[in-house]
């Protein structure tokens, strides 16, 4: 009997170049064997939905898409408590998670590695009752993803997300913020503040993959202090141009759980995506809760 296979894809992803290759994507699920149906999203925050009404119906999940399609794909098993293995092909803008993974950006490579892939266990991160794949965001930049239109985002690529963020750079916000975690606090005035669990946030590796690990249960925490002079400033540009941590302006700790708390609320983003304005909000690690196939190892 065929094994069956439920593939989930944002046709409007990225350059929307999924609709140019889907039939030898199918054609290479069903030669390796796979009895495939094929799903195209209509709407934002479908998946969730299709996998809670057919997930249990196939051996074999597999989305394509950009990081929020497979934000919407962990966020579904999370919520309905289905440990699967998942296939991930990308075809967003920028695709930190998969960069992290090693996942090519090229979809018949990818398709290729899902049915010769082994599968990796992978930590997600909670976020109050929502689930992220990459990151939780909020201040500088983190706005970007959401706020700058699809077609611009497939048009410039990367580019588009530093053309916005730049324009944003004379009117940069001051959140004051505390951060509770393993019996020590953190309070200050940040300029930007980012729970990872990937190599890569933006299309950027702000942190040495020798001090992070994706499946052990723990998040990294890179917070940015707002400057106050300007060699402050420069001291923080220079920083994320050389993508390393400079301690004088910045924090960076590793944590399983977080506990945020701010008197205003403050505008988050998850995988990308508004994640909602919050005063207080619990972050923590889910440890190897998905697993995901890739062709390479990743620790």
């Amino acid at each position: 009997m065929k094994k069956k296979l439920l593939l989930m894809l944002n046709p409007h992803a990225g350059k929307a170049e999924v609709k140019n290759k889907l039939l030898d994507i199918v054609d290479l699920f069903v030669k390796a064997g796979y009895d495939v149906t094929v799903r195209p999203t209509q709407r934002r925050l479908e998946i969730p939905d299709i996998l809670r009404d057919e997930a249990a119906q196939f051996d074999l999940v597999v989305c394509c898409g950009g990081d929020g399609t497979l934000n919407e794909t962990i966020s579904g098993l999370m919520q309905n408590g289905q440990k699967r293995t998942i296939g991930y092909i990308p075809t967003g803008t920028v695709n930190d998670f998969a960069t992290s993974l090693h996942l090519s950006k090229n979809m018949l490579v990818a398709a290729e590695t899902i049915i010769k892939g082994f599968p990796f266990s992978c930590d997600v991160g909670q976020f109050g009752d929502r689930y992220f794949s990459y990151v939780a965001a909020f201040g500088a930049f983190t706005e970007v993803s959401y706020q700058t239109p699809q077609e611009f985002k497939n048009f410039l690529g990367r580019t588009a997300y530093i053309l916005e963020g730049v324009k944003r750079l004379a009117n940069l916000a001051s959140y004051h913020v505390r951060f509770d975690y393993d019996d020590e606090v953190i309070e200050d005035d940040f300029l930007l503040g980012l729970i990872t669990n990937s190599y890569s946030v933006g299309g950027f590796r702000f942190i040495s993959q020798d001090r992070i690990s994706m499946c052990d249960g723990k998040m990294e925490v890179l917070l940015v202090k707002t400057p106050h002079t300007l060699s402050e400033r420069f001291a923080i540009v220079n920083a994320l141009l050389h993508q390393r941590i400079d301690p004088e302006v910045m924090y960076f700790f590793n944590a399983s759980k977080v506990k945020v708390h701010t008197l205003h609320e403050i505008a988050w983003t998850l995988d990308g995506e508004y994640g909602g304005s919050w005063t207080d909000v619990e972050v923590a690690s889910v440890k190897q809760a998905v697993d995901i196939l890739v062709d390479t190892k990743v620790k």
